[in-house]
């Protein structure tokens, strides 16, 4: 029986990207467990206390957990055909003999940080390319984070294959109010909606200046904000004199999320460097009007069906969103493909992208 180890230690933090993708993409190879050709059993790296997450015996599939802890760097027990490590920048990995390396690359974001010295960005490539070089194959997000990588890493002649993330909201399931109290006042008021790390890398200091277009809006960005750059978005927001339209939750639950998605008028995401840009994708899944810089993977994910700002001018911005808003209004069809193309990103794809992966690796 072939054996897999998936390290879904991300899980400790669900309202992450990460946090995401380990929950759902767990669930879903689980579940497709079962119709595989052969029967395999599956050992899960977990936080503390999450042993059992994705089932056990009962569900008709052998499931085992490994327990995350700064011990289990250095050793974890047994041997696996197929070690897969859901992030680049995971510190679990196999010793030498202990199974096949299935590396998945989200981004190499940190290239271009602004934010990190010439010496940091090569230390991290270094370590990057060490896990490349350990890897028996490669998975990147998009296209876009593919290219990155054989740019600027030696992939040699591994084999490296795209597989899209899913999309796992449901609007169906959206609450009918927010949990947090700051966020209730927003169901009587209209407003256009980022979620995201408050990250240089965002830029979403470029959508403060939309307040002045649009006076009857307000703007909510949720995300983690303990970075300097949230400050500044509070001095340039006071600057402009738009400080009392701008919401700044910080970390949202996924509860309050799905609120967000439903209740927004418009999703803006004017973000640098993406790898994928999951919200992109579930804004579009409530059928709002999604408009998306045009760097790295967002046109790539966004398609035909999103808007796109050309460049950071104010009143360049402005026209883009005035004319978005009037044309998704208008335009039903576009609506439609929009819902179309969202669902196309999908766990269940995903997860099937993967097996296939892990039969070619045990057979190999």
């Amino acid at each position: 029986m072939p054996k897999l180890f998936i390290d879904t230690e991300r899980l400790r933090d669900l309202n992450s990207g990460l946090g995401q993708v380990c929950l759902n993409l767990g669930h879903e190879l689980v579940q497709q467990c079962a119709s595989q050709s052969a029967s395999w059993e599956l050992t899960f790296l977990v936080p503390p206390g999450q042993s059992g997450i994705f089932g056990g015996a009962r569900s008709g599939v052998p499931v085992g957990y490994v327990e995350a802890s700064w011990l289990r760097k250095f050793y974890i027990p047994g041997r696996y055909d197929v070690w897969h490590c859901l992030h680049q920048d995971s510190t679990y990995l196999p010793r030498a003999g202990q199974g096949k390396l299935l590396l998945t690359i989200h981004d190499l974001n940190f290239l271009n940080r602004s934010d990190y010295s010439d010496a940091k960005k090569a230390r991290k490539r270094q370590d990057l390319q060490r896990r490349v070089d350990q890897a028996t194959a490669l998975t990147t997000i998009s296209n876009a984070t593919s290219d990155d990588v054989r740019a600027n890493l030696r992939v040699d002649t591994k084999p490296l294959t795209v597989i899209y993330n899913g999309v796992a909201t449901d609007p169906f399931q959206a609450p009918t109010e927010p949990d947090a109290e700051e966020l209730k006042p927003l169901a009587q008021q209209p407003y256009f909606l980022f979620v995201g790390v408050i990250h240089p890398k965002k830029n979403v200091h470029t959508l403060l200046p939309l307040l002045e277009a649009f006076p009857d809006y307000r703007l909510v960005l949720a995300g983690p904000d303990d970075h300097p750059y949230a400050r500044h978005i509070y001095e340039q927001a006071e600057n402009l004199g738009v400080l009392n339209r701008l919401v700044m939750p910080g970390a949202v639950s996924e509860n309050d999320k799905l609120w967000l998605y439903a209740h927004c008028e418009a999703f803006l995401f004017p973000s640098l460097s993406e790898g994928f840009g999951l919200p992109a994708v579930e804004a579009m899944r409530f059928g709002k009007p999604v408009f998306l810089s045009t760097l790295t993977s967002l046109p790539e994910i966004g398609g035909k069906e999103a808007y796109y700002f050309q460049d950071f001018e104010p009143e360049s911005m402005a026209k883009v969103l005035h004319d978005g808003l009037h044309d998704f209004g208008q335009n039903t069809l576009r609506q439609e493909r929009q819902l179309r193309r969202a669902s196309e990103f999908t766990w269940t794809k995903a997860a099937e992208a993967f097996w296939i992966l892990y039969q070619k690796l045990v057979g190999n």
